[in-house]
């Protein structure tokens, strides 16, 4: 029990600075796009609807085409099982170039927070 503890307080006292500072940089070169990690949150009143089959891959696709003009990379996403919510992780510049390809793409937008990573295998 106790090593468990040691790892937890490891975590969260060198961890998750080290992680949150690096997802987080915002120097950037004349030449160089620096990208950070959002989970943006989308409503769909009527449910989500991509059908599993070509249609559904090439919709998919143009998403991620249209999000590359922005520098925006869809990581993937998470959908409510009723299919009304999307909580999906995002690389971009911004949450405004995740606005504008969204706009493009008519895809809503409820909410874009800016994360890092935090997962079990930090010790690796």
């Amino acid at each position: 029990m106790k090593s468990i503890f040691f790892i937890l307080l490891f975590h969260l006292i060198v961890a998750i600075p080290i992680t949150s500072s690096y997802a987080q940089e915002t120097e950037k070169n004349d030449n160089q796009v620096v990208i950070h990690r959002y989970l943006v949150e989308r409503s769909f009143p009527d449910g989500l609807n991509i059908p599993v089959n070509m249609e559904g891959s090439k919709i998919c696709l143009t998403v991620v085409s249209t999000n590359a003009e922005d520098n925006v990379s869809w990581v993937h996403s998470y959908v409510t099982m009723d299919k009304k919510k999307t909580f999906c992780i995002y690389d971009a510049p911004s949450p405004e170039a995740i606005r504008k390809s969204a706009k493009k793409n008519g895809l809503p937008v409820d909410n874009i927070i800016e994360v890092s990573v935090l997962d079990p295998y930090f010790y690796k």
